[in-house]
């Protein structure tokens, strides 16, 4: 059992996505911004090889957008892309054997397909694509508000092929790996935990806590959040969670606490402790 988070890249996006309507001053200190008046997004997926499978969560943006598209997003590579950061753990596309997207957003699931011969294809032809079917659904059927977010190439190409898993619901991976819903951000939003029993356990949390400050802030949520107020409930009982189990939390967009671990400071407010690559558990690794 063993697991990495693997970076594919990062964007710089407007504020009032990433923090919604929480004001300036708040959060100035904890998220810097560019001369641009934009704050970083890192889009960190996790790779995890289980009982012989290899399984992928998340996949990043990708490499299909056009110029305008780079430049809208600011994207970035200062660590290499998917692929790059796959190889160095000794993974080929062809060798992924589950690809879980925790939802549908472009920003997670662009590297779910590549363009071959200006056709959109699986990028990893021998794998199975798990998602909820609520989010499957609403990602076919997109809204006014999120049909920018939810584009077809990126997921359209796997149905098609019949490589696409449909969840209802919490879903086993291996013994120890498993998907967990968690509505707010998307109605069909899900994180994955891994959980060796022996070690404390990992939560993925996606756009459950884009940052670390939105899981120590409870009422800190995006302008991305389809059901603010489902988020807010959903938080609450992963915090409980998290300080129950001293878990391991990966914040899939945050480029300064990559890692962390939730506590409650002597006042009783939340806060989160970094962790380094190792973090003292043999199945934990932050590397590249």
């Amino acid at each position: 059992m063993e697991w990495h988070i693997i970076p594919t890249g990062r964007v710089w996006v407007e504020p009032g996505g990433a923090l919604g309507l929480v004001p300036r001053p708040l959060w100035i200190e904890q998220q810097p911004v560019d001369d641009q008046n934009r704050v970083p997004m890192d889009l960190n997926c996790l790779l995890i090889r289980s009982e012989g499978k290899t399984i992928l969560v998340d996949t990043g943006i990708g490499d299909k957008l056009s110029e305008k598209e780079l430049g809208h997003w600011g994207l970035e590579w200062p660590e290499g892309t998917l692929a790059e950061n796959l190889a160095k753990h000794g993974v080929q596309p062809q060798e992924v054997d589950i690809v879980v997207n925790s939802h549908l957003h472009s920003d997670h699931c662009g590297g779910n397909t590549q363009h071959v011969d200006g056709e959109a294809t699986p990028t990893f032809p021998n794998a199975e694509y798990w998602v909820q079917h609520l989010e499957f659904a609403n990602a076919a059927n997109p809204d006014p508000r999120t049909r920018n977010t939810y584009l077809k190439e990126n997921f359209e190409p796997v149905w098609q092929r019949g490589q696409l898993k449909l969840l209802y619901g919490n879903t086993t991976i291996t013994n120890q790996a498993r998907c967990v819903v968690t509505r707010g951000h998307t109605r069909g939003h899900q994180c994955v935990i891994i959980d060796e029993g022996g070690s404390p356990p990992v939560l993925f949390l996606a756009d459950l806590a884009s940052y670390a400050l939105h899981l120590t802030h409870t009422s800190w949520v995006t302008a991305y959040d389809v059901e603010p107020l489902e988020t807010i409930a959903t938080k609450k009982r992963w915090q409980a969670w998290a300080l129950e189990n001293e878990a391991l939390l990966v914040f899939q967009h945050d480029i300064y606490t990559r890692l962390g671990r939730l506590f409650r400071d002597k006042e009783g407010k939340f806060e989160v402790e970094r962790v380094e690559r190792g973090s003292g558990d043999r199945s934990a690794s932050s590397s590249v």
